[in-house]
């Protein structure tokens, strides 16, 4: 058991680690200008429409993903058997990723696209809740509740 332990540990720090190199990713193909920057510099509405879909993309999602994992943490994945409980976790994390994946880089594109600092605001934001995510075997045994619960093989 601590073969598959030590192995979703391993996932979980990769798929975050991908998360910031994504992040890193963008922000380098920007500034290198192989994406070009400021192409909605000159249309207001757009570019307003973008901050505002930036803005509700953050405040939305980071508390959705924080939350959403720990209410299925709660209620569904302490009660499946260990070897189940470890895969929908894993899942369960990956959904949480992705759900601060995508808010940082729509805010990270709306910073670049318009020149205007409301996106990278919003991508730090959500950046720093990412940190809340940082993957740890001691995190992975009290979530899962198994130092408690030897049993539940």
């Amino acid at each position: 058991m601590e073969k598959k332990i030590t192995q979703l540990l391993r996932c979980l720090k990769v798929e975050f680690a991908l998360l910031w190199a994504l992040c890193i990713t963008l922000i380098v193909l920007y500034e290198c200008d192989i994406l070009p920057q400021g192409v909605l510099t000159d249309d207001a509405r757009t570019g307003y429409m973008l901050q505002v879909l930036g803005i509700l993309l953050a405040v939305g999602l980071i508390p959705l993903s924080l939350r959403l994992f720990s209410l299925s943490l709660t209620k569904y994945v302490r009660t499946l058997p260990l070897l189940e409980a470890l895969k929908s976790y894993r899942r369960w994390n990956e959904v949480r990723v992705c759900l601060l994946l995508v808010a940082a880089l729509v805010n990270l594109s709306v910073y670049y696209w318009t020149m205007d600092t409301t996106g990278l605001l919003c991508a730090g934001m959500v950046l720093v809740a990412s940190l809340f995510c940082i993957p740890g075997r001691e995190r992975i045994m009290a979530e899962l509740d198994l130092r408690n619960n030897e049993e539940r093989v």
